[in-house]
């Protein structure tokens, strides 16, 4: 380590103070903690987000509220106070940079995912992003979705119907102002990159000078295989070998400070301004990654935490994550020497500042805010559809619901839908959906649907966009793949197992309207269902041929907990489910319940006789007692299971 003199730097008192206020600075070394400010280098101010995933008025329910040091506790989120914030920290900065490890939108909240994410990107823009890495969650539709419409502001298909809303400033959606990286995305058919890798900054080091300042991005690995991403047509790279494999172009190009910005993470400690105990890929990563990256920032994890760690070569280095749904702001100092652009690593600093709520809000932020959330009202009360009856997840012994039919039967019609007009091109053919099935009480997971279709006599009955989309969906697509019977068979079979104390677990799939079937009450499990007595379109289930299958991309890497469907081939990817429910509800236009007689049972008054029990399994709550989001619900039941593609190896927590 290089000897720094006291001697060489100028304090200013009241740049510290600023910081202060908000958050507790973490230094490199204590020569850091002596100076605001370095005149003989370039300072460079690293902002950064993460997470946010469409939350514009503020975090969600216990989320809204962090710890700090000492236990001290911060009411948080909304982008209006967090624009203001960025305002007072970029202040008398010459050369600042927002960015954001991934997931920005994508959005669990209904007033931005319900416009298909444009308010989340309207905001961003006016904030000033300037760049951000592409998070898994980013290509929960496409990498066309992604680069036409989010980054290039294209329509698809029908414009205020499906896309190109008017903002809030009434000009229709022209796409985000900031450019989308990512260097381990690839295409699965030609190995390319899907994003650039890495992009150059050229921060201004006075006298006419420039100094580039590198940024490499990288997404989660596996975020083709994750639920909500499911995409066979991609490929992601390995981190570690990536990342490297960048630092050594950008430094071959002269640049001489590099940062990482990577959509994967860790956890160290309950305490958003310190960390303890790190642990997870992104900290494993940090400590074997190239000496040449300077800063870590990470994501996807929806932790906190602001430490230094060592490099390889000993040398300390900013290892940070700023939490989730809009929670925090951190803030990197980097200080350049002037000559050869290299960051004096010694005089590092970086803090997470709380997204605090009582500072007064960017009044342009507030507006946009408050304009999507009315269009979100509005948009909820329009009506698409009505019903004659009430649909319900009220169940019959044999497991059926009139609510579990009429989502088995949207499944059904999903799979034999053409595909998306944003859809990457590519992969196996879009043979129509066979048949299709539904967990609606999964042995593990939350079941897809999360309410009731009630009538309404006062409206005529009308289905409103709204009890439409909160119905039905986690922000997943709907998947076809090719299944044999036997897979099929062994399914439904599945349904039923030991419980404790000798009991008989009962997991009902619910099954389109085409097919039926028979179990016996008297069988032992795995021997209940005959397959001469299952029948798809009046015929039996043969087990030797194959059939396409329709259900959601968790039920088929067994995540409701149905194994038999691991191995399934051609795999073809349709809408996400709420998407898909509203335009299957639209179209069909006037909705009535069906009779409950695709399940049947023999021997019901056998000796020994059993159809099982059904555990219910009661929303997640946060600590104040509000729901969990559905989708960070349905992963982190997954999680506590280790059946969460790809991330439970190594005692990881698996990431969202």
């Amino acid at each position: 380590m290089r000897e720094i003199g006291r001697r060489s730097f100028l304090t200013a008192a009241g740049a510290l103070a600023t910081t202060g206020a908000l958050g507790t600075p973490t230094y490199a070394t204590g020569h850091a903690r002596d100076a605001a400010t370095a005149t003989e280098y370039v300072d460079v101010q690293l902002l950064n987000i993460t997470d946010l995933h469409g939350y514009l008025q503020g975090a969600p329910g216990g989320n809204s509220v962090i710890t700090g040091a000492g236990g001290r506790r911060y009411t948080v989120g909304g982008v209006a106070s967090m624009a203001a914030h960025l305002n007072a920290l970029r202040a008398g900065h010459t050369n600042s940079v927002f960015f954001a490890p991934g997931d920005l939108f994508s959005g669990w909240e209904f007033d931005a995912a319900s416009l298909a994410d444009e308010p989340t990107i309207e905001a961003l823009n006016a904030m000033g992003l300037d760049f951000a890495s592409a998070g898994n969650h980013e290509f929960d539709k496409s990498v066309r979705y992604l680069t036409a419409h989010m980054a290039g502001g294209k329509p698809y298909p029908v414009v205020d119907r499906d896309d190109a809303f008017k903002d809030s400033t009434g000009t229709r959606f022209k796409g985000a102002d900031f450019p989308y990286y990512s260097a381990n995305v690839t295409d699965a058919a030609t190995g390319k990159t899907v994003l650039p890798p890495y992009n150059i900054v050229r921060v201004d080091a006075g006298g006419g000078r420039t100094l580039p300042v590198g940024f490499i991005h990288l997404t989660a690995i596996g975020t083709e295989a994750f639920p909500g991403s499911y995409q066979p047509g991609l490929c992601t790279l390995d981190e570690l070998e990536t990342a490297n494999r960048c630092a050594a172009e950008l430094k071959a190009q002269g640049v001489r400070a590099i940062v990482l910005s990577m959509h994967d993470g860790a956890v160290a400690g309950s305490d958003f301004n310190s960390g303890t105990n790190p642990s997870g890929p992104a900290y494993e990563l940090a400590l074997r990654a190239s000496s040449d990256i300077d800063a870590i920032v990470t994501g996807h994890w929806h932790c906190a935490f602001s430490m230094m760690l060592p490099d390889p070569s000993g040398t300390p280095r900013p290892f940070v994550e700023a939490g989730c749904y809009g929670q925090l702001i951190n803030e990197i100092t980097l200080r350049l020497d002037r000559t050869t652009g290299e960051v004096v690593r010694e005089l590092t600093t970086t803090t997470n500042h709380p997204n605090t709520r009582d500072i007064a809000p960017d009044p342009v932020l507030r507006e946009i805010a408050d304009y999507w959330a009315g269009y979100g009202t509005r948009r909820a009360a329009t009506p698409i559809a009505t019903q004659t009856a009430s649909f319900t997840r009220t169940r019959k012994a044999t497991g059926e619901s009139t609510m579990g039919k009429l989502v088995a039967d949207w499944a059904l019609w999903a799979g034999r839908q053409p595909l998306d007009p944003m859809a990457d091109p590519g992969g196996p053919a879009n043979a129509p959906a066979d048949l299709a099935l539904i967990a609606v009480a999964p042995r593990q997971g939350q079941a897809v649907i999360a309410a009731d279709l009630v009538h309404d006599a006062q409206s005529g009955g009308t289905v409103t966009f709204g009890a439409a989309w909160n119905a039905v969906g986690f922000g997943d697509p709907v998947m076809t793949v090719t299944v044999t019977g036997r897979q099929l068979h062994d399914a439904l079979e599945e349904q039923w197992a030991p419980a404790a104390g000798g009991g008989l677990g009962f997991s009902p799939l619910a099954v389109s309207g085409n097919v039926r079937y028979t179990f016996d009450a008297t069988g032992p499990v795995g021997k209940r269902i005959d397959p001469a007595e299952v029948f798809i379109d009046g015929e039996p289930l043969d087990e030797k041929r194959t059939y396409r299958l329709a259900a959601p991309s968790y039920t088929l890497i067994n995540q409701d907990g149905f194994s038999a469907f691991l191995g399934f081939t051609e795999p073809v990817r349709h809408t996400r489910d709420f998407e898909s429910f509203v335009a299957f509800v639209r179209q069909a236009k006037r909705l009535t319940p069906a009779a409950t007689d695709r399940v049947r049972v023999k021997n019901a008054t056998g000796p020994g006789a059993r159809t099982g029990t059904v555990t219910e399994r009661p929303r997640l709550l946060q600590y104040d007692g509000t729901a969990v989001p559905r989708p960070e619900a349905a992963l982190r039941t997954a999680r506590t299971s280790g059946t969460e593609g790809g991330r439970a190896a190594g005692g990881f927590r698996v990431p969202c």
